[in-house]
């Protein structure tokens, strides 16, 4: 798939720009530096030209390696700002076409000509888009950017949508127009996991470890992840796609409208995913606010792994303090399996993707209809329904509707106790494996 990299120093609209490209609101955008900091990739098509779009944070200086005495070059430790350049870095190496975005009303930085000297050494075809330019009279400032050496810059005003046009003309020069006959729309079939859980508990830790490179930036500064990255893995036993989200806050913690909307794509991501893979903090423990997460999570009818990081911090006594309290806490949620591990060490890591396929499994499960009905008539058996007003309430058929989660309608004389409800669910889950996934059970009363 050809692909262009949108990069430049901090707050010159680049997500603006991607968002207008895009045609809808899917990055992060405020008027302040480092609101995007890992880079993402999003699937755009003009008139035929398909490509993708990747998003990237803002570029500042990275400091080189030191030397030692000796002359050997030693590991510098990255602030996030130089982190989140070397993501932009790393764009360049991935994209076919890179944008170069500049802030007209500046003229050109030192970062600018910093970064034209980073995409020249690439090799790659590049395009100066001169943004903010938001009425005629500063298209002539426009020209200073021709020092770059990139040819004739393009005026555009991503707020507005002005001169996009012209340069999506240009973006498409660079790639095959693919005729209609050619289109393939292909079906994502993969699993679509996401890691979720309140911020600086580990997960972009989990989500590079799981992708086998460094894709979003790991700091130990809680709020890192502003916006959901998906990353598509091949394991021997099919393809996962990961979607690493911001950490989730009570509402009264979050500090300014970007996190508030980092939520809402966290939410947004939990949502269309069919796993979540959700991190608590060992050294902590399960809180309060991960059993409000996980309500919502639940009641969102996905399958779910829950994932106790940072257990190398511990000693004896206090894992099995946090296991005996992670039992009772999350006892709503019982069917999910709960794993101890280190993210940071990869200790007991390689029992993440086998759990990940059994909750596939058991999320996608379809019963067949008469061992469904003949759990159910048993479970009757074994403990009737209490009687309501000396009707007899009785179950005389059910069905399972749909998989992802199972859904199974239940055909009744009149509605079931809620704590009739959870007995037949526990019954199913036991009879049928359903350990890593809710289970949605709908009661109809049965006409007469």
């Amino acid at each position: 798939m050809n692909s262009i990299a949108i990069v430049g120093r901090p707050n010159v609209g680049k997500s603006t720009l991607v968002n207008r490209l895009v045609g809808k609101r899917e990055t992060i955008v405020e008027e302040k530096p480092g609101v995007t900091r890992d880079r993402r990739s999003l699937r755009v098509v003009f008139d035929g030209t398909q490509f993708d779009i990747i998003d990237t944070g803002g570029w500042t200086k990275v400091a080189k390696t030191k030397k030692d005495r000796k002359g050997h070059e030693t590991p510098v430790e990255r602030t996030l700002d130089e982190k989140v350049s070397l993501q932009s870095e790393e764009a360049i190496k991935e994209a076919d076409v890179i944008v170069l975005v500049v802030d007209t009303t500046t003229g050109v930085t030192t970062e600018d000509d910093q970064m034209a000297s980073i995409i020249k050494a690439s090799g790659k075809p590049a395009i100066v888009a001169c943004n903010k330019v938001d009425n005629s009279t500063r298209v002539a400032e426009t020209w200073e950017f021709l020092s770059l050496g990139f040819g004739d810059p393009i005026a555009i005003s991503a707020l507005h949508g002005l001169g996009t046009g012209e340069l999506i003309e240009e973006i498409e020069k660079y790639f095959p127009e693919t005729a209609p006959e050619e289109e393939v729309i292909v079906d994502d079939d993969s699993f679509h996991v996401a890691i979720a859980g309140r911020p600086n508990v580990g997960k972009s830790t989990l989500f590079n470890k799981l992708c086998g490179t460094e894709r979003v930036i790991v700091h130990d500064m809680a709020g890192t992840t502003r916006d959901p990255v998906d990353t598509t893995i091949d394991t021997e036993m099919g393809a996962l796609t990961f979607i690493d989200t911001a950490g989730l806050k009570k509402q009264s913690r979050q500090a300014d409208n970007t996190e508030y909307y980092s939520s809402l794509r966290s939410f947004t991501a939990i949502d269309r995913a069919d796993c979540v893979l959700f991190v608590v903090d060992g050294t902590e423990g399960v809180t309060h606010y991960d059993m409000r997460l996980l309500e919502r999570i639940d009641a969102a009818g996905c399958a779910l792994v829950i994932l106790l990081n940072k257990w190398d911090l511990l000693n004896t006594e206090e894992r099995l303090e946090r296991q005996a309290v992670a039992k009772r806490e999350l006892g709503f949620v019982d069917y999910a399996p709960i794993i101890t591990l280190s993210a940071l060490s990869g200790r007991n890591f390689d029992k993440i993707i086998p759990a990940l396929f059994d909750a596939r499994n058991n999320y996608e499960q379809r019963i067949p209809t008469a061992a469904l009905n003949k759990v159910i008539h048993e479970a009757q058996i074994a403990h009737p329904h209490p009687n309501r007003r000396n009707n007899k309430v009785k179950i005389s058929y059910a069905t399972q509707g749909a998989v992802n989660p199972p859904t199974i309608t239940l055909f009744a004389t009149q509605s079931l106790d809620d704590s009739y409800m959870r007995y037949l669910e526990n019954t199913l889950r036991d009879k049928f494996d359903l350990g890593s996934t809710s289970i949605k059970l709908r009661v109809r009363k049965k006409q007469t």
